[in-house]
């Protein structure tokens, strides 16, 4: 068998003496079944042969090579990992040195810098440390006591808006009340027609310069209550200083026959004005007991009823009862009303009856009954 090319090369002869077993140094043996690609080496040569001659170079091991089992789990190599608080000092660069570095070998140590003395502390400088120490000291308290008692601050805050609040409504009215700038001084009379508003001012007069909330209605009431033709008023405070009166007159109806002559009262028998004279536009009513008795209210229903085209042309009402109420049209003819009772009704159908029948062509109306009005 041809032996591969190499091994026909003679070994080089080894040195002999201690001096060549120093340099050469120990002598490596591998165990059978561990080497290299499952080489093993035995150190000792074979017999019959030297070390160092041709044939013990050429000795070839011929053990088994081992293999890992099917089941056999190969383990890398696990290198060691640095740890995270290990630091890696930079690569040393020639002229450079760093400050924590130690010095190289055969240079001189650089000099420690020492710390800055600290300057004496003199007894000014106590004093001026102990001020700001207390200073500190009390705005760290301050700053305690406000962060625990917010609470109550905060509830001493709205007790005193609010009584801000109320004493400045207080004293906005009583300087409303009391002061010259409120003061009554005008007095505006409306709805006065038959009523002279200049005499229901002159009347009034007394409340001018009395701040307007503190004028006396009562007198207002009283003074007012002397003109019959006023029925009812309603008083209006304008700011700063203007009093309206809003009157509301009497409506006249009609004119009372009276020993002196004619009285012109209202509804309720109020005299409006009196003469010598029948007033121009209005009835006479004649009632028997005067201006109080039922006859006279029954005759004032029937007036208060009439439209303005019919009571126009009314001359005369009588009412000696209150279901008796006889009216006198301008021209001569007559109306039986009978009492006051349907009143509006019989407005109605006396009004239809006078526009088909106008005054002049019929004697007498009958609408006592209005369903059976009767002409004759």
């Amino acid at each position: 068998m041809k032996r591969p090319q190499g091994f026909d090369q003679p070994a080089a002869p080894e040195p002999a003496g201690p001096a060549a077993a120093r340099a050469r140094g120990p002598r490596r043996t591998t165990k059978p079944g561990t080497g290299t690609a499952g080489r093993a080496t035995d150190a000792r040569p074979a017999p019959g042969r030297t070390p160092g001659s041709p044939a013990a170079s050429d000795q070839t091991s011929t053990d088994p090579i081992v293999l890992p089992g099917p089941g056999t789990r190969r383990v890398a190599p696990v290198w060691p990992l640095r740890r995270p608080t290990e630091t890696v000092d930079p690569p040393a660069t020639p002229g450079i040195t760093r400050p924590d570095a130690a010095p190289a070998p055969g240079l001189p140590a650089a000099p420690a810098e020492a710390p800055p003395a600290e300057a004496p502390l003199t007894p000014a400088g106590a004093r001026r440390k102990f001020r700001a120490a207390r200073r500190a000291r009390k705005l760290y308290e301050r700053e305690e006591v406000r962060r625990f008692t917010w609470r109550s601050r905060r509830r001493r805050t709205i007790w005193l808006v609010s009584l801000g609040i109320t004493a400045a409504l207080a004293a906005f009215v009583l300087i409303g009340a009391y002061s010259p700038l409120m003061a009554l001084k005008t007095i505006e009379v409306v709805g006065a027609n038959r009523v002279p508003a200049a005499e229901v001012q002159a009347a009034l007069g007394e409340q001018l310069g009395t701040p307007l909330p503190l004028v006396d209605f009562t007198k207002v009431k009283k003074e007012l209550s002397r003109f019959t033709l006023i029925r009812s008023y309603v008083t209006e405070s304008r700011p700063p200083g203007t009093l309206v009166v809003r009157i509301v007159e009497r409506e006249p109806i009609g004119a009372v026959v009276t020993p002196a002559g004619f009285d012109l009262v209202d509804a309720a028998g109020v005299v409006i004005q009196s003469g010598t004279e029948r007033p121009a536009g209005y009835a006479t009513i004649n009632a028997r007991s005067g201006a109080g008795s039922t006859g006279f209210q029954a005759a004032a229903a029937v007036i208060m009823a009439l439209p303005d085209g019919i009571r126009g042309q009314l001359d005369t009402v009588t009412a000696a009862t209150k279901d008796d109420v006889t009216l006198t049209l301008v021209g001569g003819a007559r109306v039986v009303w009978g009492s006051a009772e349907k009143s509006e009704y019989k407005a109605v159908v006396l009004a239809a009856l006078v526009v088909s029948h106008p005054v002049g062509s019929v004697g007498e109306y009958d609408v006592s009954s209005p369903d059976s009005a009767v002409l004759r």
